[in-house]
């Protein structure tokens, strides 16, 4: 019986202090984004963040890449002072693994998911800059996303999508290429599609939180590895 290969998708894992099951700091992912990449048909595998990696190497025979959510960016990585007490998380080596990660799959065309952080990396990477800090947070919010155009390039067959959040930054100064085409009912941005070599989209809401009983959500996974096949 033949049976088509699951397309490996590298998911960049994320540092992380400390978790229960471990004794020490731990690189993580988290489960239901990696579940939902696998009820997509995708093989995710977590690579650990190395600054100045050989990314052509490490990313040779992926199928496609997913930049998942995390701690901020460093404002220095967009020309920026720290101006709001509220940037967390920030680490160098995470900031330059997922940069550096991110501007190899734009020009080598590997299909390229962006979720949340992830969209904030590729709008960096492409020159743009960020809000630091939202006058009203996103975080633990479900809202209504409308796209403006599009929508087909993740799957979606609806322009309203309802969206699980949690951010408490968004895209300010659009990079070259970023092309907003979604937004949420107070205007802030959501979805983006990126001008490269191959099929590339970001969201800034998190599909994964509800992919597993939300079929628009399931579909924009179904979407990258669909892409991942190719």
């Amino acid at each position: 019986m033949v049976t088509s290969q699951r397309p490996r998708i590298a998911v960049l894992g994320r540092f992380a202090a400390s978790t229960s099951a471990l004794r020490h700091g731990a690189v993580v992912n988290a489960r239901a984004l990696l579940e939902a990449v696998w009820a997509a048909g995708g093989e995710p595998l977590t690579l650990l963040p190395v600054a100045g990696s050989d990314w052509a190497s490490r990313l040779d025979g992926f199928g496609g890449i997913l930049l998942p959510g995390g701690g901020d960016l460093s404002p220095a990585s967009y020309g920026r002072a720290v101006a709001s007490e509220n940037v967390y998380d920030v680490d160098e080596v995470q900031d330059a693994a997922d940069l550096e990660s991110a501007r190899f799959a734009l020009q080598a065309g590997l299909p390229l998911l962006a979720v949340c952080r992830g969209l904030h990396v590729v709008n960096v990477v492409r020159g743009g800059t960020l809000v630091q800090d939202l006058p009203r947070h996103h975080r633990n919010h479900v809202h209504d996303v409308r796209f403006e155009q599009r929508e087909h390039l993740f799957g979606l067959s609806s322009p309203v999508v309802r969206a699980s959040c949690y951010h408490h930054q968004a895209l300010d100064h659009l990079g070259d290429g970023i092309e907003v085409v979604a937004r949420s009912t107070d205007g802030i941005p959501e979805a983006a599609v990126i001008d490269a070599s191959g099929w590339a989209v970001g969201v800034q809401w998190h599909p994964e939180d509800t992919a597993a009983t939300d079929p628009a959500q399931a579909a924009i996974f179904a979407e990258l590895v669909a892409r991942s096949r190719r």
